[in-house]
């Protein structure tokens, strides 16, 4: 068994589901952070908290910790879907090749670029806004608010993105997508983390993820310009 149990760190039961686990967490960050709380701070209590979240954050790794400690497993997530490269279609000539084209950049190309912007425009106002009082509840619960909005929108961008293959004319700026959409995502999971932790490493990383992201959005728009 471990030498701590995390259960007791994160002040939870065996039993707690995942979302309790992690506004338990949330709660002891914002408890014992010294630039929330300087009567409270306790440096070494966050890194055990941070320790446990680790484990009893992860589906999986909570499973194989409660092995260690003979408790019975709690119902497991659903398996995230496999990010597929752009899908290509073969060579088609003449009048089809154009429809095919412009049917793309119709269905595909024209709705997922706009919700990019819907994710990427608004971060930096969000960041500012949120920048008043990390700490502050309500602003905290706006930019949560936020970051859903932000997932939302990328999972109908994802479906979108992969309802119709791109020409392979222009697997450039499929490619472009593609990636912008996976930066996203990652950049989403990072300012995720700082809503549990308050941690600035994962706000600075979610930001220059986005960063990257909306210039791969540039680059595919740039594609697009130079091909029509």
């Amino acid at each position: 068994m471990a030498d701590s149990n995390h259960y007791e760190i994160l002040n939870v039961q065996p039993a707690a589901t995942q979302a309790e686990i992690k506004q338990s967490y949330r709660r002891l960050v914002k408890l014992f952070h010294p630039d929330s709380n300087q009567d409270t701070a306790d440096h070494e209590q966050v890194t055990r908290i941070n320790a446990a979240y680790e484990v009893l954050g992860d589906p999986d790794r909570r499973q194989i910790y409660n092995r260690t400690l003979k408790v019975s497993p709690p119902s497991r997530r659903a398996s995230p879907p496999v990010k597929n490269e752009p899908l290509r279609k073969p060579k088609r000539r003449g009048r089809d090749a154009d429809q095919h084209l412009h049917q793309w950049l119709r269905q595909v190309y024209t709705p997922v670029d706009r919700k990019l912007w819907q994710i990427l425009a608004p971060l930096n106002a969000e960041l500012d806004q949120l920048s008043a009082d990390p700490f502050d509840d309500d602003l905290m619960e706006e930019f949560q608010a936020y970051l859903q909005d932000c997932r939302s929108s990328l999972t109908q961008a994802q479906v979108i993105f992969h309802s119709l293959p791109n020409p392979s004319t222009i697997a450039g700026v499929a490619a472009s997508l593609y990636h912008c959409l996976n930066h996203v995502g990652d950049g989403i999971e990072e300012l995720e983390r700082f809503t549990l932790n308050y941690d600035d490493y994962y706000l600075h990383t979610g930001r220059e993820l986005f960063r990257i992201a909306s210039g791969l959005r540039q680059d595919a728009q740039a594609a697009i310009k130079a091909i029509l």
